[in-house]
């Protein structure tokens, strides 16, 4: 039996604004007939062709697999990287389901940065030097080494996070309180500690099937909270893509330099990775240097790069998972490079007051109904019985906007965000400004 070229019915795993980013692409290329999103939300239950499943585990692997029998799923993509930690993607391996996601060994290259720093150093891909420790005393010993270097250190919890765990500590008192405070928080028993790199940190996310890797425009990310790069770590305060100093063009060789060295290394432990391998960069003076790598789409990266996207993605997720991205990337994709609109894209996340802590829930949400010019992707949102949207988690809304060029976009996306309103409400004014200024130099 000739199998089919683009996945008709898919099912998306996850519920926040990067699983509704994918769910709109999918449900918009031709040949898709249904995306059912498990649990989804209201939000992304509101996209045509799309349906989702309220209370479902998206770290069950057994209902992952009942599900995709249930709605006989040509493809399955699972969004969360807790969906990955518990194994998801291996249940559905064993069930024989076509899976766009690695396996939870192969997804280690995220749950433990340690790992991810063992595995770049057997392919030669160049991180920041960086000590593991399972024992504050120790942990802290070493990063007062580096802050009597540098005066900085980078305190790093050696498991998932939710994108929060990661501490940049400017002296030897700050570098004590974050080593202290992971360890009190019973979060994973070991923490990296490493030095800080200096540059501009890219997003870099390439498709894989273990073996062919095809790279996706480049991102960047705004962990911060707060403009200027200052507060807390957030799992990520808006986007924007393309970006001034890593050109779309130049991204094959990130993906020749970075991502294949360490996708060889993970086969050749029998651990191949199948999924989207997503590379944190900082861009330094001798050339991009690898942060970390995360097992799945980026948050709120996917949501400014998937209406960028020239080309059907559906048909590359679904050869990744059967082992055959070299041969169908030669119908979609240019080189190594999937190609591209014209323009940009910028994202601003809405917050709730309280986050990255404890975020309020339950307040109205306002000019929803006015988000013309733009794409609102819901992450913590519910919608009343009588239609009042209200917020519901951390990261409530991205709104995203394109223009002719970064400016434009921006513009259009500030304007979007001034007119979606509810109380406490946070977001950073400052997303792609730099890159903006820049360019008008």
């Amino acid at each position: 039996m000739t199998r089919p070229i683009m996945p008709t019915r898919i099912v998306i795993l996850g519920e926040g604004g990067r699983e509704h980013a994918l769910a709109w692409k999918l449900a918009n290329e031709p040949g898709v007939n249904t995306v059912t999103v498990a649990p989804g939300s209201d939000g992304i239950a509101a996209l045509s062709r799309v349906r989702t499943v309220v209370g479902f585990d998206s770290t069950d692997g057994e209902a992952a697999v009942a599900l995709a029998r249930a709605e006989s799923a040509e493809l399955v993509i699972i969004g969360p990287e807790a969906s990955l930690a518990a194994g998801v993607g291996d249940a559905l391996v064993a069930a024989g389901i076509a899976v766009f996601g690695p396996s939870a060994a192969a997804a280690r290259i995220e749950t433990s940065k340690a790992f991810c720093h063992e595995i770049a150093a057997a392919a030669g891909v160049p991180m920041a030097d960086a000590a593991v420790f399972d024992d504050a005393a120790g942990a802290i010993h070493h990063a007062r080494g580096l802050v009597a270097r540098t005066g900085w250190v980078v305190v790093k919890a050696d498991g998932l996070a939710s994108g929060k765990g990661v501490t940049v500590c400017r002296g030897e008192a700050a570098a004590e309180t974050a080593v202290l405070e992971h360890f009190a928080a019973g979060r994973p028993a070991r923490v990296v500690i490493e030095e800080r790199l200096s540059g501009r940190e890219a997003s870099v996310i390439a498709l894989s099937d273990g073996r062919a890797a095809i790279g996706l425009p480049a991102a960047r990310d705004h962990k911060r909270l707060g403009d200027g790069d200052d507060g807390p770590n957030t799992g990520g305060m808006g986007a924007y893509s393309p970006l001034d100093d890593l050109a779309d063009d130049k991204v094959a060789e990130i993906v020749e330099t970075i991502h294949r060295p360490v996708l060889a290394e993970l086969r050749s432990r029998g651990t191949p990775f199948r999924g989207a391998l997503y590379g944190g960069l900082m861009l330094t003076d001798r050339g991009p240097v690898l942060l970390e790598f995360n097992a799945r789409f980026g948050d709120p990266e996917t949501q400014v790069i998937m209406p960028r996207l020239a080309s059907p993605l559906g048909p590359l997720l679904l050869a990744a998972a059967h082992g055959e991205l070299a041969s169908t990337a030669t119908t979609f994709a240019v080189g190594d490079i999937l190609p591209t609109l014209p323009g940009a894209a910028v994202g601003i996340v809405l917050a709730a007051a309280g986050y990255p802590g404890t975020p309020r829930r339950g307040d109205p949400i306002a000019g929803l109904d006015d988000a013309s010019g733009g794409i609102v992707f819901h992450a913590g949102t519910a919608r009343d019985q009588d239609g009042t949207w209200r917020t519901a988690g951390g990261r409530v809304l991205t709104v995203v906007a394109e223009g002719r060029d970064l400016a434009e976009a921006r513009a259009r996306a500030e304007s979007l965000a001034d007119r979606i309103v509810f109380q406490g409400a946070q977001r950073r004014r400052d997303i792609g400004l730099t890159a903006v200024e820049v360019a008008d130099r």
